[in-house]
């Protein structure tokens, strides 16, 4: 039995990564998905390597009118909008004394500014609609938490997870569960620019960080895109129906909470 025949999810940051593997695993489960990603052209590589239930939408969750846009596209290509993932995210690493104004900026208008207007503009959307939809978003282990070279990344996160909880609590009375899922280290392309930035401050080789952290997961190893997706089908899914305003954390047992 497909868990989510019938409907149909807008992902942002769809084009690659764990966007994708979401993506994949939600028509597999039988929904249509919009694939949402600033990188129009590989957004629309994506769409077609995964089939006709696949649609690219280009979107940069910075602006309010691309916004708009690839939600409206949405909606004229799947008729309604049951599901959104908020899963477009920047990475930056530094030490306290050494964060730019501009990185801050940058990083939390794509981490926090980039889940909040993507889930309002939906949840408008779905109370119109009358659509009892799911919207997860997309925190990390590194919102439990400080680091000593991570202290934007980190407060964005946090602020994912506490945006979660207000915007849960609001839209559920229209029949909105809103819940996020927080991942661990996950291995990628991105880690590439992770490392790089480990490497610069901490004085590793290329690679070393990558090896230490997976070495210190308790699973045994990094978190890969598709270890996620039981857990975003899940939220999305009707079993889910009680579940309001929670942050899952998926992360090989790294963080308990």
């Amino acid at each position: 039995m497909m868990r989510l025949a019938g409907k149909s999810a807008l992902i942002t940051g769809a084009a690659r990564g764990i966007g994708r593997a979401f993506a994949k695993a939600y028509i597999a489960e039988g929904a249509q998905v919009a694939i949402a990603d600033i990188d129009f052209d590989r957004a629309g590589e994506t769409a077609a390597e995964l089939g006709d239930a696949a649609h690219a939408v280009q979107m940069d969750v910075t602006d309010q009118a691309s916004i708009d846009k690839a939600v409206a596209s949405t909606v004229d290509a799947f008729d309604r909008i049951d599901i959104l993932i908020n899963n477009a995210a920047l990475f930056t690493a530094a030490p306290i004394v050494e964060i730019t104004r501009k990185d801050y900026q940058q990083v939390f208008d794509v981490n926090v500014g980039g889940t909040l207007f993507p889930l309002q503009a939906v949840a408008r959307h779905m109370i119109d609609a009358g659509v009892k939809g799911r919207i997860i978003n997309m925190a990390s282990q590194a919102g439990r938490r400080g680091e000593p070279l991570v202290g934007v990344y980190c407060a964005t996160k946090a602020a994912v997870i506490s945006l979660t909880q207000s915007a849960g609590l609001d839209l559920i009375r229209h029949g909105i569960n809103v819940n996020a899922i927080s991942p661990g280290v996950v291995d990628g392309e991105h880690w590439d620019g992770v490392d790089a930035f480990f490497a610069r401050y901490e004085q590793k080789a290329p690679g070393q960080k990558k090896k230490e952290v997976g070495a210190a997961v308790p699973y045994g190893r990094m978190g890969t895109p598709d270890d996620l997706t039981g857990m975003a089908v899940f939220l999305a899914s009707d079993a889910a129906d009680y579940i309001v305003a929670q942050t899952y954390n998926v992360d090989g047992g790294q963080w308990m909470s």
